[in-house]
């Protein structure tokens, strides 16, 4: 018994399991959307596990939203007329969205998580505080020449003014986490700490002004003139703070 008691206490402890850092794929946001889908049959005993398939054809149905909002708007958008374009079936869309409303939710849900997504892989790699600030300027300038916000806009006013307000508040929280080495840099070199909340509300309010009135002699000052804002905003942050 000393023996085997000895024997145990000398037996090497196994090495605590590391937890894997899991990087989202392009169809994780689909499968978010799935997940939520399965829960209440999971409770009835026939839970529906996602898969490749699954997350590819929710990404299609979200797709064909895309263009049929921008092409009927928002108010008049069919089931229908997504299924044609998705290339899937009624009851395959009904497995995943409840309603038309559920679909529209979903869509708005998926691009404002696909936009913060995007825009904290662009940064996330780069430690150099203004090498961050000009990528998230470069990031913006490109999401405003590429984006159909416009569009939206025309098409689907009340859509597109709801988005724009849930995305607005959202961006506010999540500039102040990409910009989190830029604004720690500005303090300890002037010493004060600057209004984090206000700099970012004004960034993503001038993005959202682009959209509703463009800049007539183009948007390529777009970075120049949000730095301009933004050294205004540091003067005023750094005497309120000094006061």
């Amino acid at each position: 018994m000393p023996k085997a008691a000895s024997l145990k206490a000398e037996a090497p402890t196994p090495a605590p399991k590391t937890k894997k850092t899991v990087v989202p794929d392009a169809g994780a946001e689909a499968g978010k959307s799935l997940e939520r889908r399965t829960g209440p049959k999971a409770v009835a005993g026939t839970k529906v596990k996602p898969n490749r398939r699954s997350e590819e054809t929710i990404a299609n149905i979200l797709k064909a939203t895309e263009e049929v909002v921008l092409m009927s708007g928002a108010d008049r958008i069919s089931i229908l007329d997504v299924c044609q374009v998705a290339g899937v079936s009624r009851g395959t869309f009904y497995r995943y969205f409840a309603s038309q409303e559920d679909l529209l939710d979903t869509f708005s849900r998926h691009k404002r998580e696909s936009f913060h997504s995007s825009l904290s892989q662009e940064l996330g790699h780069i430690s150099d505080p203004e090498a961050r600030l000009n990528a998230l300027f470069a990031y913006l300038d490109n999401y405003l020449e590429q984006s159909r916000a416009r569009r939206l806009l025309v098409v689907a006013p009340d859509y597109a003014l709801g988005f724009f307000r849930r995305i607005f508040h959202d961006s506010i929280v999540r500039f102040q986490d990409g910009l989190g080495i830029v604004f720690d840099d500005w303090d300890d070199r002037l010493g004060v700490r600057l209004d984090r909340e206000l700099i970012c509300e004004m960034i993503i309010r001038y993005v959202l002004s682009e959209i509703l009135v463009p800049e007539a002699a183009g948007r390529r000052l777009f970075p120049v003139r949000v730095k301009k804002l933004l050294g205004a905003l540091i003067m005023g942050s750094t005497s309120r703070t000094r006061r």
